[in-house]
Protein backbone atom coordinates (compact mmCIF):
# COMPACT_ATOMS: atom_id res chain seq x y z
CA UNK A 1 0.00 0.00 0.00
CA UNK A 2 1.27 3.29 -1.00
CA UNK A 3 0.85 6.56 1.30
CA UNK A 4 1.60 10.19 0.17
CA UNK A 5 2.68 12.60 3.19
CA UNK A 6 3.03 16.01 2.73
CA UNK A 7 5.49 18.11 4.01
CA UNK A 8 6.55 21.76 4.18
CA UNK A 9 10.26 22.71 4.71
CA UNK A 10 12.24 25.32 5.00
CA UNK A 11 15.41 26.48 3.38
CA UNK A 12 17.21 28.84 6.02
CA UNK A 13 20.73 30.84 5.39
CA UNK A 14 22.58 34.05 4.49
CA UNK A 15 21.97 35.52 0.84
CA UNK A 16 24.24 33.62 -1.55
CA UNK A 17 25.08 30.10 0.19
CA UNK A 18 23.22 28.87 -2.68
CA UNK A 19 19.65 27.76 -1.14
CA UNK A 20 18.28 28.47 -4.39
CA UNK A 21 20.89 26.56 -6.47
CA UNK A 22 20.20 23.62 -3.94
CA UNK A 23 16.43 23.59 -4.51
CA UNK A 24 16.93 23.93 -8.17
CA UNK A 25 19.61 21.33 -8.40
CA UNK A 26 17.35 19.07 -6.59
CA UNK A 27 13.91 19.70 -8.08
CA UNK A 28 15.26 20.55 -11.60
CA UNK A 29 18.39 19.20 -11.78
CA UNK A 30 19.91 22.40 -13.15
CA UNK A 31 22.56 24.46 -12.13
CA UNK A 32 23.22 28.10 -12.93
CA UNK A 33 26.12 30.45 -12.28
CA UNK A 34 24.05 33.49 -12.48
CA UNK A 35 23.02 34.76 -8.97
CA UNK A 36 19.23 36.36 -8.31
CA UNK A 37 18.35 37.05 -5.19
CA UNK A 38 15.41 35.41 -3.74
CA UNK A 39 12.66 38.08 -2.58
CA UNK A 40 10.51 36.97 0.21
CA UNK A 41 9.91 33.52 0.04
CA UNK A 42 9.94 30.90 -3.17
CA UNK A 43 7.68 27.66 -2.85
CA UNK A 44 8.89 24.62 -5.03
CA UNK A 45 7.63 21.00 -5.12
CA UNK A 46 8.58 17.50 -5.38
CA UNK A 47 7.85 14.42 -4.38
CA UNK A 48 10.56 11.32 -2.92
CA UNK A 49 9.49 7.76 -2.62
CA UNK A 50 10.67 6.82 0.55
CA UNK A 51 11.07 2.62 1.44
CA UNK A 52 10.86 0.96 4.63
CA UNK A 53 9.43 3.85 6.90
CA UNK A 54 7.19 3.18 9.74
CA UNK A 55 6.85 -0.64 8.32
CA UNK A 56 4.88 0.53 5.31
CA UNK A 57 5.31 -0.50 2.11
CA UNK A 58 5.99 3.06 0.15
CA UNK A 59 5.56 5.99 1.19
CA UNK A 60 5.93 9.32 -1.17
CA UNK A 61 6.76 12.62 0.47
CA UNK A 62 5.44 15.31 -0.88
CA UNK A 63 7.66 17.97 -0.32
CA UNK A 64 6.77 21.76 -0.14
CA UNK A 65 10.06 23.54 -0.11
CA UNK A 66 10.39 27.03 1.23
CA UNK A 67 13.49 28.67 -0.17
CA UNK A 68 13.13 31.85 2.33
CA UNK A 69 15.28 35.72 1.63
CA UNK A 70 18.74 35.43 3.03
CA UNK A 71 19.06 38.88 4.37
CA UNK A 72 19.03 40.37 7.86
CA UNK A 73 16.01 42.45 7.42
CA UNK A 74 13.80 39.26 6.16
CA UNK A 75 14.45 37.94 10.27
CA UNK A 76 11.36 39.76 11.15
CA UNK A 77 8.62 37.99 9.28
CA UNK A 78 10.80 34.88 9.15
CA UNK A 79 9.00 33.11 12.11
CA UNK A 80 5.96 33.20 10.28
CA UNK A 81 7.42 31.48 7.51
CA UNK A 82 8.55 29.22 8.98
CA UNK A 83 5.51 28.07 10.96
CA UNK A 84 4.25 24.86 10.54
CA UNK A 85 7.78 23.38 8.76
CA UNK A 86 8.35 19.77 9.45
CA UNK A 87 11.99 20.29 8.83
CA UNK A 88 14.62 22.92 7.67
CA UNK A 89 18.27 22.56 5.65
CA UNK A 90 20.43 25.03 7.37
CA UNK A 91 23.09 26.44 4.64
CA UNK A 92 26.35 27.66 4.70
CA UNK A 93 28.71 28.58 2.45
CA UNK A 94 32.12 27.10 2.92
CA UNK A 95 33.98 29.52 1.12
CA UNK A 96 32.22 32.46 4.04
CA UNK A 97 33.32 31.62 7.10
CA UNK A 98 30.72 34.10 8.33
CA UNK A 99 27.80 32.35 6.95
CA UNK A 100 29.32 28.78 9.20
CA UNK A 101 29.47 31.13 12.20
CA UNK A 102 25.84 32.03 12.15
CA UNK A 103 24.41 28.48 12.09
CA UNK A 104 23.51 28.77 15.52
CA UNK A 105 21.57 31.62 14.85
CA UNK A 106 19.22 30.29 12.30
CA UNK A 107 19.15 26.71 14.58
CA UNK A 108 17.92 29.00 17.21
CA UNK A 109 15.44 30.77 14.99
CA UNK A 110 14.08 27.67 13.75
CA UNK A 111 13.80 25.69 16.78
CA UNK A 112 11.99 28.63 18.72
CA UNK A 113 9.13 28.32 16.13
CA UNK A 114 9.38 24.55 15.64
CA UNK A 115 10.63 22.97 18.72
CA UNK A 116 10.24 19.11 17.30
CA UNK A 117 11.02 19.90 13.90
CA UNK A 118 14.18 18.35 12.13
CA UNK A 119 17.32 20.48 10.82
CA UNK A 120 20.30 19.30 8.91
CA UNK A 121 22.86 21.01 8.12
CA UNK A 122 24.28 21.77 4.23
CA UNK A 123 27.82 23.21 3.88
CA UNK A 124 27.61 23.96 0.54
CA UNK A 125 29.73 25.19 -2.03
CA UNK A 126 31.98 22.35 -1.14
CA UNK A 127 33.75 22.50 -4.21
CA UNK A 128 35.54 25.98 -4.19
CA UNK A 129 37.73 24.62 -0.96
CA UNK A 130 39.95 21.79 -0.34
CA UNK A 131 39.37 18.98 2.01
CA UNK A 132 41.46 19.50 4.54
CA UNK A 133 39.20 22.70 5.39
CA UNK A 134 36.38 21.36 4.57
CA UNK A 135 36.33 18.89 7.46
CA UNK A 136 37.48 21.36 9.89
CA UNK A 137 33.84 23.57 9.04
CA UNK A 138 32.28 20.11 9.45
CA UNK A 139 33.87 19.73 12.89
CA UNK A 140 32.76 23.13 13.74
CA UNK A 141 28.86 22.58 12.53
CA UNK A 142 29.06 19.49 14.51
CA UNK A 143 29.88 21.35 17.64
CA UNK A 144 27.80 24.11 17.27
CA UNK A 145 24.60 22.05 16.21
CA UNK A 146 24.19 20.64 19.56
CA UNK A 147 21.61 17.72 19.63
CA UNK A 148 19.43 19.56 17.98
CA UNK A 149 20.61 18.77 14.27
CA UNK A 150 20.44 15.02 12.39
CA UNK A 151 22.91 15.55 10.01
CA UNK A 152 25.48 17.97 8.66
CA UNK A 153 26.49 17.28 5.01
CA UNK A 154 29.11 18.88 2.68
CA UNK A 155 27.28 19.64 -0.34
CA UNK A 156 28.09 21.65 -3.89
CA UNK A 157 24.82 22.85 -6.09
CA UNK A 158 27.29 22.79 -8.74
CA UNK A 159 28.74 19.31 -8.83
CA UNK A 160 25.64 18.15 -6.98
CA UNK A 161 27.48 16.66 -4.66
CA UNK A 162 24.87 15.06 -1.29
CA UNK A 163 22.27 17.60 -2.94
CA UNK A 164 19.44 14.31 -3.22
CA UNK A 165 20.96 13.18 -0.10
CA UNK A 166 20.31 15.92 1.85
CA UNK A 167 16.78 16.16 1.25
CA UNK A 168 16.12 12.63 0.99
CA UNK A 169 17.45 12.43 4.75
CA UNK A 170 15.41 15.47 5.30
CA UNK A 171 12.29 13.87 4.32
CA UNK A 172 12.76 9.74 5.43
CA UNK A 173 14.00 11.85 9.16
CA UNK A 174 10.79 13.80 9.12
CA UNK A 175 8.11 10.71 8.06
CA UNK A 176 10.08 8.10 10.73
CA UNK A 177 9.22 10.84 13.82
CA UNK A 178 5.57 11.93 12.28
Amino acid sequence: MSVTISKKICMIGDFGVGKTSLIRRFVDRQFSDQYLSTVGVKISRKSVELEGVKERENVTAQLLIWDLEGHTKFKGIAPTYLQGASGVLIIADVSRSETVERISEHIQLYSSVNPKGVIIIALNKADLIDEEKLALLVEIAHSISQDKVVAVYTTSAKTGKDVDEIFHKLAYTMVEQA
